[in-house]
């Protein structure tokens, strides 16, 4: 059983099913919903080696390209880095989530898996016993189903996060002080790089989604909350962040989507409870500097289908023992790195924002002048 119909349950039981493994996949909201709900877009080396692996990369092969290049802006100045060049030649694809959540769903249902949209799941239960008690809510009314292991897809505010007895206790959190403006709009990239500006209000980045839309983000002050940005502040605060000299700024157009979140990582070292396993967001949120949650998603799907696997076809338990420790391992180095990108971009709401800010520009000419200096940065950013 696996609830939740996002990147990393859909390639579980996609994983699974090529195994011979049944999976049904119960997701909450319907599948238009799914297939259309941006999220991330940036797509590590590693993970579409693995998506290539178990032949879930096809549409994102087809449809999208390497992306090997970001851009750095700064006082009025800016620089690209090709950090492709400094790692071995490991690049990016950009390919926006809802397109691979789209392949994934098609893929499944094309072999002959099951995926019941439109339905919560509402409680897991008797997680220690040989079975665990799934409850959900269909057209038919409340039902139950019963389930030798259960994959937590779900996210952080999902049902099987609550039912996880003692989860919070196992979690260590970091809250930054500061949220970020995520910005949807239907206007065309600024430029064919990935871009973090550096201002002294704050960040702002650009990320790349498609020839027609565009991902922003900017950092904002405490105490902000959504209604204080409308349409004509976000336009100007991005183009005043963004300015240099000889740069491309982004021309006002229609927004799609605005969210704001607050900034904040949180890890799970406790992620087996009986019969139920979480991953994905539920185990872990990792800030969007470097566009690191859905890899590390998808490799916990991996890695617990790995174990699955291990389990029903020889009876040897001891990667489904390991699962947590193996999660934690993974998430903990790409947290570091997430926390980095943070302290290289931000602006801190503490004491000493400008010696801080100047540190920020050092590291950055630093990494202009002598582009090797940066190949700790460009070997974990490509993943």
């Amino acid at each position: 059983m696996v609830v939740g119909a996002g990147p990393s349950g859909l390639v579980l039981a996609n994983i699974l099913h090529d195994n011979g493994i049944p999976a049904v996949v119960f997701e909450r909201s319907s599948r238009a919903h799914v297939e259309q709900r941006a999220r991330a877009g940036l797509i590590e080396h590693g993970t579409v080696q693995t998506l290539r692996e178990h032949g879930l990369a096809d549409g994102l092969l087809r449809s999208s390209g390497t992306h090997r290049r970001c851009e750095f802006r700064f006082d009025g100045e800016r620089f690209t880095l090709d950090y492709g060049l400094l790692n071995g030649d490991r690049a990016h694809y950009v390919y926006p989530q809802q397109f691979l959540v789209r392949d994934l769903i098609e893929r499944l249902l094309r072999i002959g898996g099951r995926i019941h949209f439109d339905t919560p799941v509402t409680a897991v239960s008797e997680l220690g016993a040989d079975e665990a008690v799934v409850g959900f809510s269909d057209t038919g009314g409340a039902r139950e189903l019963r389930a030798e292991f259960v994959a937590g897809c779900d996210g952080s505010l999902g049902v099987c996060r609550r039912m996880a007895a003692d989860a919070d206790r196992h979690t260590v959190t970091k809250e930054y002080g500061s949220s970020l403006l995520a910005i949807l709009s239907a206007t065309p990239p600024i430029t064919t790089d990935m871009v973090y500006a550096l201002h002294r209000d704050g960040c702002a980045i650009h990320a790349l989604r498609t020839p027609e839309t565009s991902r922003f983000y900017l950092q904002t002050a405490p105490g902000d909350e959504q209604a204080d940005w409308d349409e004509k502040r976000i336009w100007a605060e991005l183009r005043r962040r963004l300015s240099v000299a000889d740069g491309p700024l982004p021309s006002p157009g229609p927004i799609l989507e605005t969210t704001l979140f607050p900034m904040r990582s949180a890890v799970t070292e406790e992620l087996r409870y009986g019969r139920m396993f979480l991953v994905g967001d539920a185990a872990h949120i990792i800030t969007p500097f470097g566009g690191k949650g859905m890899n590390l998603a998808i490799a916990d799907a991996v890695e617990l289908a790995e174990a699955i696997r291990c389990a029903v076809r020889t009876g040897d338990d001891r990667l489904l023992a390991g699962y947590s420790s193996a999660v934690a391992r993974r998430v903990w180095a790409t947290q570091e790195f997430s926390h980095a990108m943070i302290d290289l971009l931000c602006t801190p709401r503490a004491e000493d924002p400008e010696f801080h800010h100047r540190l920020q520009v050092a590291r950055l000419k630093k990494w202009r002048a002598s582009p090797p200096s940066a190949t700790g940065f460009a070997k974990d950013y490509a993943g």
